[in-house]
């Protein structure tokens, strides 16, 4: 096919995908509800990109079925009129994870799966692989800081490295040759119902496994490997548990940031250096090294490269770091990743005061999890939460964020607007503040950074 059309190519995903076939040269064209600045940097590449749902605004040479492939997001609505369209018009339409798939299918696909840390750790597995005599192309759920993008491609490197999806069971279409899992938490029970079908799920990813390849999982999580191929080498992680085939020992903060070793079947690599902080993250790396490891990357390569990691954007990243003021912004947006972000955040400004911004995502997440918010989220000293972010998803009678207030009672915890967040946030002393969420409280964060830098490092020189 000559041109490929993506309905939500503002995505993370799709948008690396977008990237790939247009850098292979095919005709790319895409609509998505709004603009951002991922959909500005892939429109300068070159990429045609609609914001209006309506047929009309699908170019011309896009609307023969012979001529163009479709690729859309589950979370496009069957009503929209763009997809109506292709859809009538018999065009073969797939799912970005059944594109994916296929790719997968045409390489040694390292594909990292888990309910938290997987964009992380996938970034600094192909970073180390990036750095190494390996090499790889990249598929990310994020936009890697080292690089300013979701996607490279290697031709010279037989190996892909890509998340593995679990929304809507996308990772299922994926044929993983080296596969890495993360964590199998409750999420996603809209679609799932319950936990025992997300750990079902996992366990079906974990069997698609290729033969003569590997799987790694962080020990102690609940996934059933008794239907992975006996060909399959099957290895296990851990923060500090030597219990496990790799991990991490003598683990140091210096200067904010970790200085550790990792152990391994295939031998000690010490004198590591993280360049991002956090000590999940240090976790992540783990996961990182031992597939970088077992694809080949050689000690040296790994050390070097993990003192160059930078992150992606959104996950734990200082918008300001100074003694006096600072302000983080992340991606975590589930129970768990709030309480491994803020504890991390706790331990690294132990004495000091630290507020969180939390918007909520999806009524029927908040509905599962309200418990866990209300656990998690006081680890700060000061919550303030925003309207929930509804996505896809329609209104649920009761559940709101002032519901999740109603639970944190005894807290500092307060309600407010998009609109009254600055003020808000002003109305009492800052110190290091969080901004947490994975809807749209990003387009926030540049003006609340303006807003501080403003009000209180210029009021405090």
């Amino acid at each position: 096919m000559k041109n490929i059309y993506f309905i939500g190519i503002g995505g993370i995903g799709m948008s690396a995908l977008a990237r790939h076939f247009n850098a292979l040269g095919h005709r790319v064209a895409g609509y998505d509800r709004t603009p951002t600045r991922l959909t500005d940097e892939i429109s300068a590449e070159g990429i045609a990109i609609s914001f209006d749902d309506d047929e009309a605004s699908i170019p011309t040479d896009f609307r023969q079925p012979d001529q163009t492939i479709v690729v859309y997001t589950p979370a496009v609505p069957r009503d929209s009129r763009i997809f109506s369209f292709f859809a009538d018009g018999r065009f073969e339409l797939l799912k970005r994870s059944q594109m994916l798939g296929q790719l997968t299918r045409q390489s040694d696909a390292i594909c990292i799966a888990g309910t938290h840390g997987k964009t992380t750790t996938s970034t600094m597995a192909a970073h180390i692989l990036r750095c190494s005599e390996v090499g790889c192309s990249a598929f990310l759920g994020g936009i890697s800081a080292n690089y300013n993008t979701n996607y490279w491609s290697n031709p010279a490197s037989p190996f892909v490295v890509t998340e593995a999806d679990e929304f809507d069971r996308s990772f299922l279409q994926l044929s993983p040759y080296l596969a890495l899992v993360t964590s199998t938490d409750a999420d996603h029970l809209d679609i799932y119902g319950n936990h025992a079908e997300v750990k079902e799920a996992f366990a079906q990813f974990a069997e698609r496994v290729g033969v003569g390849g590997a799987l790694v999982h962080k020990l102690g999580i609940e996934l059933d490997t008794d239907r992975v191929d006996d060909d399959v080498d099957i290895f296990t992680y851990s923060l500090s548990d030597s219990e496990a085939d790799f991990y991490a020992y003598s683990v140091k903060l210096v200067d904010g940031l970790y200085r550790f070793n990792i152990a391994s079947p295939f031998g000690k690599i010490t004198d590591l250096v993280l360049g991002l902080p956090g000590l999940h993250n240090v976790e992540n790396a783990v996961a990182a090294v031992a597939l970088a490891t077992i694809a080949g990357a050689e000690a040296d390569e790994v050390r070097e490269a993990l003192r160059t990691f930078r992150g992606n954007r959104r996950r734990f990243e200082f918008r300001i770091n100074m003694p006096t003021l600072c302000l983080i912004d992340d991606y975590a947006h589930h129970p768990e990743e709030i309480r491994t972000m803020l504890s991390s955040v706790r331990a690294m400004f132990a004495d000091r005061k630290i507020t969180v911004v939390f918007q909520p995502h999806l009524y029927t997440r908040t509905r599962d999890f309200a418990d866990g918010f209300a656990e998690v989220l006081p680890i700060a000293d000061r919550v303030v939460l925003l309207d929930i972010y509804p996505a896809r998803e329609e209104p649920i009678e009761g559940i709101d964020s002032q519901m999740l207030i109603s639970k944190m009672i005894g807290k500092n915890a307060s309600l407010t607007t998009k609109e009254s967040l600055a003020e808000h946030l002003l109305s009492q002393p800052l110190d290091v503040v969080v901004m947490m969420g994975a809807g749209d409280i990003d387009k926030l964060v540049d003006g609340i950074e303006l807003r501080l830098r403003t009000d209180i490092l210029k009021e405090n020189r």
